[in-house]
């Protein structure tokens, strides 16, 4: 029988491939001014708060590349931290 860490190492594998293009973990610390923010934003939606930040992720990036010619596309593409 698999021990708790075991379950949650293999449940975490299989998140990478999960959906249709696989799911990435996100931790990060925010503002509390965000954080009431992002449930306001989701309760108005009437979605999760997971939906609500992915949708406005999204959608900015949709937003941003509409604009773009096809080497301002690229270099965008191309950004790294």
């Amino acid at each position: 029988m698999a021990t708790a860490t075991e379950r949650q190492r293999a449940y975490r594998a299989r998140r990478s491939t999960a959906g249709d293009n696989g799911e990435r973990r996100l931790q990060a610390w925010v503002t509390t001014k965000a954080d009431r923010a992002l449930d306001r934003l989701a309760r108005h939606h009437g979605i999760t708060r997971r939906a609500m930040l992915e949708k406005l992720i999204i959608e900015t990036d949709d937003s941003i590349t509409r604009g773009l010619d096809d080497e301002a596309f690229d270099n965008y593409l191309n950004v790294t931290l």
